[in-house]
């Protein structure tokens, strides 16, 4: 049996990106860079690349262009992060619920960081980033209402992984450990639709 190290690990990925998705608040960039850093990958901000990309923040974004606006600059980040490689992305909490992004995501690792809402709750009244999709008098309700939108989709990650708590460093150690399993599984076609987008911007299904 080859023991396990974060170098052949690494050799295993054969540069495959390693995408992080979840809630906001459920630990991605933190715990993509300790996972960054152990595998001798570069670590990528999606949410931070956008808004250098835009030249503004993601709130001013929301407040001229809406959410519809937002998803398209994401997706068309998105779509240049794919073309590179070795990467641990920390991609935004809502990009699992535009269908053709699973394209890109797809084509790398999908792992979902996912955590109690409490610990959500706690960690978004602690952090002065403005959030606005958050920006409600009741923002548990506001949570758990984006939750249940979101869950199933991130769902459809490669692996999932509960969080309770532990320090970032740890959840990233967690993810080591778990990934030699999941490479193995990644063998077998992808489960479920795979998603596309034409050029006209129709979504489409394929089993290529």
């Amino acid at each position: 049996m080859v023991e396990f190290t974060p170098g052949n690990l690494r050799q295993r990925l054969e540069g495959l990106n390693l995408y992080l998705v979840g809630m906001m608040g459920s630990g991605k960039s933190t715990a993509g860079r300790h996972l960054a850093e152990a595998l001798g990958y570069r670590f990528i901000d999606a949410d931070s690349t956008l808004e250098q990309a835009a030249g503004r923040s993601i709130a001013e974004i929301f407040a001229s262009d809406g959410e519809p606006g937002f998803r398209d600059l994401e997706a068309a980040v998105l779509n240049q992060i794919a073309s590179w490689h070795s990467l641990v992305v920390a991609t935004g909490g809502g990009v699992v619920t535009r269908p053709q992004n699973w394209g890109q995501l797809r084509q790398g690792v999908v792992i979902w960081l996912d955590a109690p809402n409490e610990l959500l709750l706690q960690r978004l009244a602690a952090d002065p980033t403005s959030r606005p999709l958050m920006a409600s008098p009741k923002p548990a309700e506001r949570l758990e209402a984006l939750l249940a939108e979101r869950r199933p989709l991130y769902a459809q990650a490669d692996l999932h992984l509960q969080q309770d708590g532990r320090a970032p460093e740890l959840v990233a150690q967690q993810l080591l450990e778990a990934l030699p399993s999941i490479l193995k599984e990644r063998t077998q076609p992808p489960k479920g639709p795979f998603h596309v987008c034409d050029e006209a911007g129709e979504i489409g299904s394929s089993i290529n």
